[in-house]
């Protein structure tokens, strides 16, 4: 009599033991999770690298698709489970920025642009800004031989303004208390000893009160130190750390309960750097708007260092602007 032979059974691949390869692949995925989840514990003693990893946070969503492609490629059930844990902090940290929040028109546009020192065409990117139906506008890097192209373009639209350093406000109703915001760019004796006369032709930041519909706003103007990337030194932010928190006491200080700030910041708000900021006034891309609202560089634009923020007034909405003749885009928010 002939034996009936019995198919062998085989494990499913989803179902099989996990390999090397596969708990690598779950391995990494949870790194990122907690590198994602835990940003705040990477310490900025090595080289600035946790305010370089808090700058560019949200591209880090990019490698959970990255690695469930390998998992389904492998079909590995252990990290297609363990990248759950990414994707979740990753949605809790950005997800709310995905919605379109934006509400009805403002009463007061404002608007804020580095329009680059090396701008090949200050002419052009001054009859962008009047085009954008600002209300109130905030210039920084203005340079010293484009600074009377700026005031004869914008002289129609904007018949109040003023300039400290290389920055400037122009308005459509009148300002007044304009004066100029140590951003402490010159530290030390040699710095603390010089006359004001001396450091105003780098002043980065003012401040002033425009008068609205509402009553006074008090607005700031201010383009914060340059963050370095170098070999040795790693990521150098002490410029920019020593101006936020100058910024920071001062809107402490400010007795207007209106304020907005307008400027280059030369960070995004989730890094550290800022924490003394946001503490006392909120960035209208978390308010209203949707996506991210990167603004630099202005041909593929990864980080938004950009910002207007805001305390005691609603926020309607908030964008980019097309990009003019600088390296920056501008942006821009409606207020109620």
């Amino acid at each position: 009599m002939t034996p009936t032979l019995r198919p062998e059974r085989t494990t499913p691949r989803w179902c099989r033991r996990p390999d090397r390869a596969d708990l690598v692949l779950a391995a990494a995925a949870l790194l990122l999770g907690l590198l994602m989840a835990l940003h705040a514990w990477i310490p900025n003693r090595i080289g600035g690298l946790g305010s370089l990893v808090e700058t560019f946070l949200p591209w880090f969503g990019l490698l959970v698709p990255v690695l469930l492609a390998g998992a389904l490629w492998r079909r590995s059930a252990s990290a297609v489970a363990a990248l759950l844990v990414p994707a979740v902090v990753w949605l809790g940290l950005f997800g709310g920025q995905l919605a379109d929040t934006s509400g009805t028109d403002g009463g007061l546009t404002v608007v804020s642009h580095n329009v680059g020192a090396g701008n090949p065409d200050p002419v052009g990117t001054a009859r962008d800004l009047a085009a954008s139906g600002a209300d109130v506008l905030a210039l920084q890097e203005v340079a010293a031989d484009a600074r009377g192209t700026y005031e004869r373009e914008l002289a129609r639209a904007y018949p109040h303004h003023t300039i400290v350093g290389t920055v400037g406000l122009w308005s459509r109703t009148p300002l007044s208390d304009a004066r100029p915001v140590d951003t402490r760019m010159d530290v030390g004796p040699l710095g603390e000893a010089k006359p004001t006369e001396a450091t105003r032709g780098y002043n980065r930041a003012l401040r002033a009160t425009v008068a609205t519909d509402e009553g006074p706003l008090a607005v700031y103007v201010a383009h914060l130190g340059s963050v370095r990337v170098l070999p040795r030194g790693g990521f150098r932010t002490d410029d920019r750390d020593r101006g936020a928190q100058a910024l920071a006491e001062a809107v402490a200080a400010e007795p207007h309960e209106r304020v907005v700030l307008l400027g280059d910041l030369n960070g995004a708000m989730d890094d550290r750097a800022f924490d003394a900021l946001t503490a006392h006034l909120t960035p209208v891309q978390d308010r209203a708007g949707g996506g991210f609202g990167f603004t630099w560089p202005a041909g593929f634009p990864v980080v938004r260092l950009d910002q207007i923020l805001v305390r005691g007034v609603e926020v309607d909405d908030s964008w980019v602007l097309p990009a003019t003749g600088s390296d920056h885009r501008p942006v821009a928010a409606g207020l109620g």
